[in-house]
């Protein structure tokens, strides 16, 4: 695979890279700046808007609008305007945690979590947001919540606590939006990096970033390691697929932990790279 950048993004802590199939753009957003980036690449335009708080990641709706986990819970972002709308507050009495990796589900719920921005172990949660505004929480003792995903015939979720060192399975139940039976998938050694975030292709093979692993490896639904795409940096953040045939791969990548004799080593560091994809994806879903 040749490995492309978008040009011109440097990102401190990107993450949340979301293929927009209406709008035919990438979304991805650089978290600690509030910013969320779209990119167009038929224009090679990149728009940013400023949500003024730490978003950790997007969500396209029915309404057509862009549904933001954002450190005081979730808001909305009208697309043309640029104008934020707070929609439903998470963890007010929190206020040193925030918003990280979210996915929607196949009945339009937002599963996002929570981490502490302090690096506090088991300081963080992972809630599921209705349509109609209702917040529901999964998962307690969460230290870095990370990447969500699910099978294609929706029984089973993929799910990422960065300080457990490993992807979690767990059965899904659909109609009640329900997790259960949590076992481990993978576990990560520590010195190939920490698992980052994830996204499932057509074929239900998780591909996962890692965080000072400089890559992304793409695990077969038993367990095997089948493939492994190196890129120019440690800090690799989140996979997505996009393009008009859901054929590239997108993945964002941060700088904020580099010294600067990393940053030295690593110009890329904080750059979107793109790149044809041995599979395809599938389109995300939508909230609402």
């Amino acid at each position: 695979m040749g490995v492309a950048e978008i040009p011109a993004v440097r990102t401190e802590l990107g993450e949340g890279p979301l293929w927009d199939s209406e709008r035919q753009c990438l979304w991805f957003v650089d978290i600690m700046r509030g910013h969320v980036h779209r990119w167009d690449p038929a224009a090679g335009r990149d728009r940013v808007y400023d949500v003024s708080q730490p978003v950790g990641a997007v969500a396209c709706t029915a309404a057509g609008d862009v549904l933001c986990a954002v450190r005081d819970g979730f808001a909305r972002l009208d697309p043309d305007s640029g104008r934020v709308t707070p929609f439903v507050e998470v963890e007010k009495d929190l206020p040193r945690n925030r918003m990280n990796d979210g996915s929607v589900d196949a009945r339009g719920r937002f599963w996002a979590g929570t981490m502490s921005m302090d690096g506090a172990r088991n300081a963080g949660a992972l809630y599921c947001l209705a349509p109609d505004g209702s917040v529901t929480k999964h998962l307690s003792d969460v230290t870095t919540s990370n990447g969500i995903d699910w099978t294609t015939d929706n029984r089973r979720m993929y799910y990422v606590d960065t300080g457990e060192g490993r992807i979690d399975l767990f059965d899904f139940d659909l109609d009640r939006g329900a997790i259960s039976n949590r076992r481990p998938f993978v576990a990560i050694d520590p010195k190939d990096g920490k698992p980052d975030g994830l996204v499932l292709d057509a074929e239900d093979h998780v591909w996962l970033a890692l965080w000072r692993g400089s890559q992304v490896r793409r695990y077969a639904p038993d367990g095997r390691l089948v493939e492994t795409v190196a890129l120019p940096t440690p800090l690799t953040t989140k996979p997505a697929f996009g393009g008009a045939a859901l054929a590239d791969l997108y993945v964002t990548s941060a700088f904020i932990q580099l010294t600067a004799g990393e940053r030295a080593q690593s110009p890329a560091a904080g750059a979107v790279f793109r790149m044809a994809s041995t599979a395809r994806g599938r389109a995300p879903n939508l909230f609402g």
